[in-house]
């Protein structure tokens, strides 16, 4: 009985000790970023930065004396005043539900971190070529397009940056060069216009930058951001390589475009009010062109942030391109997935740098390595093949070559097998390299199929694909196995290229079918571009390797790419919107490959689809001259979000800035007179009709003929079947009527092509049949 009684003293006083100290413990603070009408603002207020603190003001906790705490100023991390309307503050949870009370908030969102979606290039789009250079060059010389490019930062020594010959910086231009720890007012130039941080939301969610260890500044530490910078708009570099590597010229896409630097990521990440910040300041600074290779997941359309800001951009007549993301090869694994956003997917070219193991029954395999480096493997010796894994398929700590997992007495002298994954490529063979190993062989997984990723290791190490890689593991398992490494530098006229990269993001578009995503690919793979003085090439601390140049793979590098292109397709066409610019880009991307036959997809070496590819790789000769493009402006984007099924207050979110109401011009989303056509077919639903409308910007008397796909499931038919165009500008419509004759289990996909004898303007199909829940 006594001990009955001890216990239930002991859990009354816990109980009322766990009272007291949570009303010790003050409620947490988390930033948040909160969307406010600026049309709602009370005349008593001289201007909305005022009234926005009022706002904050009014929900914070107050002093014994009835006095507010005084801290709003410290809670508001940023104001936001041109792509998007509201703050940045930190708010306990108690806080923001009392905010959301508040006239004139329309919306709150949660912080949220984003990632980094980590030459030839040129050459294999077409731009280096004689009759390219004369197509480009008025508006190479003189043309004003400054592209934003939201990342690490850059290294303003790079040579990809030299402005020499440049013309005065554009009079439309409104940035600053933001100083700090190695960054001054005279590493901006004629090709760097501007430079500019965002830290805030970083430093509230992980505290302050350790200064002595990372530039709060725009100097780029990373060298993401300067790769991207350079891939973009970097200046014609003649010897560019990489230890010898991809030696020749390189140049950024549009090499006389200027570049402004917004450095939004930092060592532990991106943050989306930083963000969001930068997407703001940019547009007012002036930007053309937004780069951002960059993603956070997939948010419904009115609780995504970037989505809402690049909207607002898009207003202004800014050109947003976003990276696609990293999670391929599986499906529905997008990021930035609104229409009004161009996404770009990855491809390779038509370089490699090969790479072969030798195994001592004499069979070589071929694989791919950026190694460059002191330590050598003799060719005509052969050295002991380890694998730590077992030989079945699941992984282990070992296997992938994990910090502190190899045994040096098992692997000194030896060279490792090691599977990709968990950790950076680079960083096994460090591991290895520590242990005592000679050499690696990386191996690719189910995941990663077949396609290689060259990598600047720093041993002799030497990537191989899945099939060959398992078949290397088998050979390890038995009684004194070898091996040797051997590197074949650089080699051009690859076959079939371009291919899909196995990591580029798939889709569908899992937020509405009726918009097909990725929008195009382009060049993402072993892409060589400027790079930090900050950082070896590996971008491992222990890598003291310098170089001007490096070679990285991501969607991250695609993304750049198709912002450079339109960047001179807005400097080719200064009218054109943002809509124009990515139609161009889409009806004139190409679906087959050197070979002549389907783009494959590198995961599977089966043809891809236009859930791997979009509407093609990009084709920057062919889309200066599309022939016509599918125009959209911000109320037929508007009108597209009436059919999402949000609620008016969702709804303000993107259109309160500039009063948009929905017209219900659109019997369904698949209208929106978007460059490619996704048909959804509810259950019990058997003929669907599109619309869209086209505009001639080629000859002014121009005459059409249209070629449609033939499929299992559906018969198409578009009417009318000709456009006869009388001049420049003017706009016809048609319609495509789809007619089930077969429900498929599978999307079915195909293409509508409009023909004039010069140019062949397409847009992929796909047909879907949605299956009852």
């Amino acid at each position: 009985m006594a001990g009955i009684l001890v216990k239930c003293l002991f859990f009354f006083v816990s109980l009322y000790l766990a009272i007291n100290l949570a009303k010790c413990i003050p409620d947490t603070k988390k930033t948040y970023i909160i969307q406010i009408d600026k049309w709602a603002k009370p005349d008593v207020f001289i201007d909305h930065v005022k009234w926005y603190s009022s706002l904050v003001k009014s929900v914070l906790p107050s002093t014994p004396e009835g006095e507010k705490t005084g801290d709003e100023e410290e809670r508001i991390l940023y104001n936001y005043h041109t792509a998007f309307h509201g703050v940045a503050a930190q708010l306990s949870e108690e806080e923001v539900k009392k905010l959301q009370e508040r006239n004139g908030v329309l919306a709150v969102f949660p912080e949220i971190k984003y990632q980094l979606h980590t030459t030839r290039s040129p050459l294999f789009l077409g731009l280096d070529r004689e009759d390219s250079s004369k197509l480009w060059a008025d508006s190479l010389s003189d043309h004003n397009v400054i592209v934003g490019v939201l990342d690490t930062g850059i290294w303003p020594e790079s040579p990809s940056f030299n402005d020499t010959g440049m013309t005065s910086v554009p009079a439309h231009w409104k940035g600053v060069c933001e100083t700090g720890r190695g960054f001054e007012k005279h590493h901006c130039s004629k090709k760097i216009v501007g430079a500019r941080v965002f830290f805030r939301g970083y430093e509230a969610a992980s505290g302050k930058i350790n200064e002595r260890g990372e530039f709060k500044s725009a100097r780029d530490q990373d060298g993401h951001g300067t790769h991207t910078a350079g891939t973009v708009a970097g200046s014609v570099v003649r010897g560019a390589n990489l230890l010898g590597y991809a030696h020749g010229t390189a140049r950024g896409m549009a090499p006389g475009a200027r570049v402004a630097a917004y450095k939004v990521c930092w060592v532990g990440g991106c943050f989306s009010s930083d963000i969001l910040s930068a997407v703001d300041q940019a547009v007012a600074d002036g930007v053309n062109v937004l780069s951002i290779s960059l993603g956070g997941g997939v948010s419904s359309y009115n609780r995504d942030s970037l989505s809402i800001a690049a909207f607002g951009a898009m207003e202004k007549g800014v050109f947003v391109s976003c990276s696609a993301g990293n999670g391929g090869p599986d499906p529905i694994s997008l990021t930035n997935v609104s229409p009004w956003i161009t996404t770009v997917g990855a491809s390779t070219m038509d370089r490699d740098f090969p790479a072969t193991v030798k195994l001592g029954t004499g069979k070589i395999v071929t694989g791919a390595s950026l190694y460059k480096g002191r330590m050598n493997l003799s060719t005509q010796k052969q050295y002991p093949l380890i694998y730590l894994g077992s030989n079945s398929s699941s992984l282990m700590p070992s296997s992938l070559c994990l910090d502190g997992t190899l045994d040096k007495a098992s692997v000194a002298g030896k060279i490792v097998i090691c599977d990709r994954g968990i950790s950076p490529r680079v960083q096994k063979g460090q591991v290895v390299k520590e242990a005592g190993g000679v050499g690696m062989i990386l191996t690719n997984t189910a995941a990663n199929g077949e396609e290689l990723v060259a990598d600047c290791h720093l041993l002799p190490a030497v990537a191989v694909g899945e099939r060959e890689g398992r078949a290397i593991k088998r050979y390890a398992s038995g009684r004194n196995a070898t091996a040797t490494l051997r590197f074949l530098g650089t080699k051009l006229g690859i076959m079939p290229s371009p291919v899909v990269a196995a990591f580029s993001s798939r889709g569908p578009n899992f937020l509405t079918l009726e918009i097909l995503k990725p929008d195009m690919v382009a060049p993402g793979v072993n892409i060589l571009a400027g790079w930090t003085g900050a950082l070896g090439p590996s971008s491992l601390p222990i890598d003291q390797r310098k170089t001007n140049f490096n070679i990285l793979s991501g969607t991250s590098m695609s993304c750049p790419h198709v912002s450079g292109i339109a960047a001179l397709l807005k400097a080719r066409h200064p009218d054109w919107s943002p809509a124009a610019i990515k139609s161009a880009l889409m009806t004139t991307a190409y679906v087959h490959d050197n070979t002549h036959k389907s783009l494959k997809d590198a995961s599977s070496v089966t043809p891809s689809t236009p859930y791997d590819h979009g509407a093609g790789h990009i084709n920057p000769m062919k889309a200066v001259d599309p022939g016509l493009i599918y125009d959209i402006g911000a109320q037929d984007y508007f009108e597209f979000l009436c059919t999402q099924e949000l609620s008016p207050s969702q709804l303000m979110v993107f259109g309160k800035f500039s009063n948009r109401t929905c017209h219900h011009s659109l019997a369904n989303p698949g209208d929106l007179n978007y460059p490619a056509i996704s048909a959804v077919f509810p259950e019990k639903v058997s003929v669907l009709t599109l619309h869209r409308t086209v505009t001639n910007v080629g000859s002014p008397i121009s005459n059409y003929h249209v070629v449609v796909s033939s499929f299992k499931g559906a018969v198409v038919k578009v009417e009318p079947a000709r456009l006869n165009f009388t001049s420049k500008n003017q706009k016809l419509s048609y319609q495509v009527t789809f007619k089930t004759i077969s429900r498929q289990k599978a999307p079915e996909f195909g293409s509508l092509i409009w023909k004039d004898g010069t140019h062949k303007v397409r847009s992929p199909i796909a047909i879907t049949w949605l299956a009852s829940p």
